[in-house]
């Protein structure tokens, strides 16, 4: 993953990260609150040897001395000298217990001890580090000293320094808890969005698309919740975001496969639900506005939709043509005040796969190329049928509609795979229900910013001057083939 990608993710999953930020801070805040807190004091203990003071003596007292700290530090912590402070104390607790909460310990190279002891009444801790320190050195005086008349210990113990009574206690650390917790869910919600990310099935950018296949992306179609109730968003709101969308990805169209004479598309997905037909039709409403003759076939003859999109009557149409119950120009119908023809599907026959793969077929295809600029086909999705992939072959030019975050990716593969095995040129691919912000906008991927389709907002769209350019420099082209 590079940098950006892990900036769609922070962007994408940031309330998640915020929220597992928060529950740690709440959690170790809790745990500090509830944690009884814990006093240390500490006391010293100076070890020295008894000897007449000349240099040599002192030098191999100094090293005696020395050797003999860590035995006393041992010594500290045994009951021998725990037992005598417990019963001095009063204290409620056994020997053993009371060895928990010291921690002896002797600075390097020196000949002092320090005891330190933890406990949750200050007073208590501090009584008891000087009454262990007594204890240690009444010990040792006992142990050193020879079992001989008049004999006198070599080694000295002397506290040093009295434990003072502690006013803050050493835990709980509240801000530094507070700290570690934060951290902890900033860790653990970062963990959890790249890990969702990571194994995330569906398509929701152009990214994803792109680390499936090199086919180039077309457009993109903004989310519209209002889509099933204006289905053609071009004619009834064409100052809308979503409309512009079409109108980029007509431009794009203009200039794809420029080089193949026929330009006849068949507009399918892998699934339904993908919004392949909204997505076809709207596309030919564009193109039409743009100046181009434009024919839109309902070739999804299991599903037709595009008379009931459109208006029309969808009685009659392809279907009827290709078994010989009707005339082509009987059927296909004007629609608008540009120059766009819907030929619809007609009866849903028992067998759509034959029907679009006949001899029929294939000659009304180039009779299509013929009569029009543009030939825009429906097709039924690709995995459920084969309708789509033999109609394809025959046309030339394959769009694939990809739902953003319905279209799982395997599912595109299998849909690209259908196509292939088949011949079938797959011109590129068009990415529906995209938002309109965030890290997901069409676009942002790429670019590190949303596609801009508020941009129709500040401008009034009269004809789309450049679109019209474009159209215009092809249109000798065009009109050079024979129209019927």
């Amino acid at each position: 993953m590079e940098l950006r990608d892990y900036i769609r993710i922070l962007r994408k999953s940031w309330v998640l990260i915020v929220l597992l930020a928060l529950v740690g801070v709440g959690a170790s805040a809790g745990y500090s609150l509830y944690q009884t807190p814990m006093y240390s004091a500490t006391s010293k203990v100076f070890v020295s040897t008894q000897n007449s003071g000349t240099t040599s003596e002192l030098a191999q007292s100094n090293s005696f001395t020395v050797a003999r700290v860590k035995t006393y530090v041992a010594l500290a912590e045994t009951p021998i000298v725990l037992l005598p402070v417990v019963s001095e104390l009063n204290l409620n607790i056994t020997a053993g217990q009371l060895s928990g909460q010291i921690t002896a310990s002797a600075e390097l190279d020196t000949s002092i001890i320090n005891i330190t002891v933890v406990d949750a009444d200050p007073v208590q801790a501090a009584e008891a580090a000087s009454a262990i320190s007594e204890s240690l050195a009444t010990v040792v005086k006992e142990l050193e000293t020879p079992d001989i008349a008049d004999a006198v210990t070599p080694v000295k113990l002397t506290l040093a320094q009295e434990a003072t009574v502690p006013s803050v206690p050493i835990s709980p650390n509240v801000p530094l808890n507070i700290a570690l917790g934060g951290l902890v869910g900033l860790a653990l919600g970062l963990g959890i969005a790249v890990l969702r990310e990571t194994l995330e099935v569906r398509i929701r950018n152009e990214r994803d698309v792109e680390q499936i296949t090199d086919l180039p992306i077309l457009g993109g179609i903004v989310f519209d919740p209002k889509a099933a109730e204006r289905p053609l968003i071009v004619h009834v709101d064409p100052r809308s975001p979503r409309a512009e969308s079409f109108r980029t990805l007509r431009t794009n169209l203009q200039f794809l496969d420029i080089e193949r004479t026929d330009r006849s598309f068949v507009v399918t997905s892998s699934i339904e639900a993908e919004g392949k037909s909204t997505t076809g039709a709207n596309l030919a409403i564009a193109l039409a506005d743009a100046g181009s003759r434009v024919l839109l076939v309902d070739a999804d003859l299991r599903r037709p939709k595009l008379a009931d999109y459109m208006g029309i009557e969808g009685a009659v149409g392809l279907t009827d043509v290709l078994v010989g119950r009707a005339e082509l120009e009987d059927v296909i119908q004007p629609w608008g005040r540009a120059q766009l023809f819907v030929l619809p599907g007609g009866r849903i026959p028992p067998n759509p796969s034959e029907l679009l793969g006949s001899a029929r077929m294939t000659h009304l295809i180039a009779e299509f190329n013929r009569t029009f600029d543009v030939v825009i086909f429906d097709a039924a999705p690709l995995l459920p049928v084969t309708d789509a992939a033999i109609l394809a072959k025959n046309v030339g030019g394959a769009i694939i509609v990809v739902a953003a975050g319905r279209t799982h990716k395997n599912k595109l593969k299998s849909a690209i795979t259908v196509l292939d095995n088949v011949g079938a040129p797959i011109s590129g691919l068009v990415l529906t229900m995209l938002p309109t912000k965030g890290p997901d906008a069409y676009g942002y991927g790429r670019y590190g910013y949303g596609y801009g389709y508020g941009y129709g907002y500040g401008y009034g769209y009269g004809s789309d001057l450049e679109a019209e350019q474009a159209a215009a420099e092809l249109e000798p082209t065009r009109r050079s083939r024979t129209k019927k």
